[in-house]
C-alpha cells in the first residue's frame, strides 16, 4: 500500500516537470509582441482646424465619429467617408445648405421688324407698342460653409406674356414699272396682296396675317381670291376663304370647309364654283391622314354658301395615300385629273356619279420619310394633252421604288397614247403649259415651262432652273437663273394671262430668294417685283 502512494507521488511529480519543460521549449518560440502605433491627422471642419489622433487602420467616418462630427446630407467630406487613413492625412468637412427663394421678374418685350413694300424704302411706322411681362421665378440657392456659391432657376411661372413691339419699315425699291396683263396676286408675311395694271400699282386685299399658303389661287377671270388660313380651333389644320376682289371694300367669305392641304380650286368655267380635297389632321406626322375625296360648293350670287357635294367620296388614295392627291380641273371642266403617289388619273364628272380612271401607273417612290412624292400636272389649253411628271418609265409598275429617275411626259387622251418629252427632269419638274399662243405661221399653239433639276439624281435635294420648250419637246430652253451654279426652290410657275404689253413678249411669274420676279420667256430677261424676301405663293390670270 505504501508503495502504491509512493507511485502515484512520483507519476505527478514527473507530470509537473514535463509540463514545465514543455512551456519553456513553447514560450521560446512565440514572436514578441508589440502595440499598433497611432495615426496623426488634421481635421478641418466649421471653420476650425484641429490636429487628432486615430488608431491605425481607421476610415475617415470612424475619425470624424472621435472628433464628434456630425455630416449632413448636402455636407462635402474629403477625402470620402469610406477612405482608410494614413498618418498625415487631411480630412476637411465643408457644410452644404440649400434654400429656396421666389421672386417676380421682367420680361422685357421683343422688338420684330417687318418689311413692307406698301411703305417707301427708309420709313418707318410703329404697328404694335412693346409690353413687359411679368414672372415667378424660384431659385435655389446653394451655400458652403455659409457662403453663397450658386443660385440656380428651378421652376418658372409666366405671370403675365409680353407683347412684341413690331416697327414696320418700308421696303418699297425704286423698280422701274412694267404695265401687266391681267390681275396678279401674290402671299407675303400672311398677307395677300393684289398687282394690276402695272407693276407699281399694287394694293393689300387679305390683311389678316394668317394666309398659310396651301392653297392660293385666282379665278380664271381675277375677279376672286381662293385662299387657306390657319385656324387655332383644336383639329383643325385651316379653312377655306375666298376674298371678293370686285368689291370694296374687298368681301371675305367663309366657305365652310376645313383641313385643306393639297387642292382646292376654282371652276375653269365659274368663279362662284371652287372644288376641294380635305384631310384629317393626326398627331403623328406628317399631321395628317388624306381623305382623297372631292368636293363642291357653290356661292350664290348674293353671297351664300350653298352645302358642299360630294363629287368623289374618300377613298384609300393608291400606295402612299394617307399623304393625299392632288388635282388639276381640264380647262373645259369635264372632270379633273388626279395625280396619286403611284401614277396619274381622270374624274369624270360627266355620268351621273363621278369615276376615277387611272390613266398613266407607275411605280411608287420609296421617300423613306414622312411624306410621298405627287407628281405635278398640267392640262394643255384645249383639255387634250396632259403633261405630267413620272417616276420611271410610264406603265411599269414594278421597278425599283428608290431609283431616281423621273421624266416628263404627255399623255394623249383621245388616243391613251404616253409621250416622252424630256427624260431625269427631276421630282420637282411642275410642267406648265401657256394658255394660247400664235405660232411665226399665224396657227394656234402653246409652250411648256418646267423646272430642270440640277442635279436629277438627286432631285430631292436638288435646286432646279426654268425651263420652256415647245408642246413636242423640241427647242428646250434654260431661262432662269441665267447662271449655272444657281437654282429656284421647288415651285409651280405662273405664265402671264397675255403677252406683255410693252414688249410683246409672254413672261413668267417665279419666285426666287422669297421675292417674285417676272422672266421674259423669249429672252431669259428677269425682272425683280418685290424686295422684301417674304413672298410664299403667286398666281396670275
Amino acid at each position: 500500500m505504501a508503495d502504491m502512494v509512493a507511485l502515484r507521488a512520483w507519476a505527478r511529480y514527473s507530470l509537473v516537470l514535463l509540463l514545465g519543460v514543455l512551456g519553456l521549449t513553447l514560450g521560446g518560440c512565440q514572436a514578441p509582441t508589440r502595440t499598433q502605433a497611432a495615426l496623426q491627422i488634421t481635421l478641418v471642419a466649421d471653420g476650425q482646424t484641429r490636429s487628432l489622433e486615430v488608431p491605425a487602420g481607421a476610415t475617415v467616418r470612424q475619425a470624424l465619429a472621435q472628433a464628434g462630427i456630425e455630416v449632413g446630407p448636402l455636407d462635402r467630406v474629403t477625402p470620402p467617408e469610406y477612405t482608410l487613413l494614413t498618418d498625415g492625412d487631411t480630412i476637411t468637412v465643408v457644410r452644404v445648405e440649400e434654400a429656396f427663394e421666389t421672386q417676380e421678374e421682367v420680361i422685357p418685350f421683343e422688338r420684330q421688324t417687318l418689311r413692307n413694300e406698301g411703305l417707301p424704302e427708309g420709313e418707318t411706322r410703329l404697328v404694335q407698342r412693346g409690353v413687359n411681362g411679368r414672372q415667378e421665378v424660384t431659385y435655389r440657392l446653394v451655400y458652403e460653409d455659409g457662403q453663397l456659391v450658386a443660385r440656380q432657376p428651378v421652376k418658372v411661372t409666366v405671370l403675365e406674356e409680353p407683347v412684341p413691339e413690331i416697327v414696320m419699315v418700308g421696303a418699297r425699291a425704286t423698280f422701274v414699272p412694267r404695265p401687266l396683263p391681267g390681275r396678279l396676286a401674290y402671299l407675303a408675311g400672311g398677307n395677300a396682296w393684289l398687282m394690276e395694271t402695272a407693276t407699281d400699282r399694287r394694293r393689300p386685299v387679305v390683311v389678316t396675317g394668317d394666309l398659310d399658303g396651301r392653297v392660293f389661287r385666282l379665278a380664271y377671270d381675277g375677279s376672286r381670291l381662293l385662299f387657306t388660313r390657319r385656324s387655332d380651333q383644336e383639329g383643325v389644320l385651316n379653312t377655306l376663304w375666298v376674298a371678293r376682289l370686285d368689291t370694296d371694300p374687298v368681301t371675305l367669305i367663309d366657305l365652310g370647309i376645313a383641313n385643306v392641304v393639297h387642292f382646292a380650286d376654282f371652276s375653269p368655267r365659274n368663279p362662284r364654283y371652287v372644288a376641294a380635297s380635305t384631310v384629317e389632321p393626326r398627331d403623328a406626322p406628317p399631321g395628317w391622314q388624306a381623305n382623297n375625296d372631292l368636293l363642291a360648293v357653290v356661292v350664290s350670287p348674293g353671297g351664300t354658301v350653298l352645302e358642299p357635294k360630294v363629287l368623289l367620296e374618300p377613298n384609300a388614295g393608291g400606295v402612299y395615300g394617307w399623304w393625299g392627291n392632288d388635282f388639276a380641273w381640264r380647262p373645259d371642266v369635264q372632270g379633273l385629273a388626279v395625280a396619286r403617289p403611284d401614277g396619274v388619273g381622270y374624274v369624270d364628272l360627266t355620268p351621273e356619279e363621278p369615276t376615277l380612271t387611272m390613266w398613266l401607273p407607275f411605280t411608287p417612290y420609296q421617300t423613306r420619310s414622312d411624306w410621298a412624292w405627287v407628281p405635278g400636272v398640267g392640262w394643255s389649253p384645249d383639255g387634250q394633252v396632259l403633261f405630267a411628271v413620272t417616276h420611271g418609265w410610264p406603265g411599269q409598275t414594278s421597278g425599283d421604288e428608290a431609283a431616281p429617275q423621273f421624266h416628263l411626259v404627255a399623255y394623249l387622251t383621245a388616243w391613251d397614247q404616253t409621250v416622252v418629252l424630256a427624260e431625269d427632269v427631276g421630282m420637282f419638274a411642275y410642267p406648265v403649259p401657256s394658255p394660247w399662243q400664235e405660232a411665226p405661221d399665224g396657227a394656234p399653239t402653246y409652250q411648256i415651262a418646267y423646272l430642270q433639276a440640277l442635279t436629277p439624281r438627286q432631285s430631292e435635294l436638288s435646286r432646279y432652273r426654268l425651263v420652256v420648250m415647245d408642246r413636242d419637246g423640241s427647242d428646250a430652253r434654260a431661262l432662269f437663273p441665267q447662271d449655272a451654279n444657281l437654282g429656284l426652290e421647288p415651285q409651280r410657275v405662273h405664265w402671264s394671262p397675255a403677252p406683255m404689253p410693252d414688249s410683246g413678249h409672254w413672261a413668267l411669274a417665279v419666285l426666287y430668294e422669297g421675292d417674285l420676279y417676272l422672266v421674259d420667256a423669249t429672252t431669259g430677261e428677269a425682272q425683280p417685283l418685290t424686295g422684301d424676301g417674304q413672298v410664299v405663293a403667286v398666281d396670275w390670270k
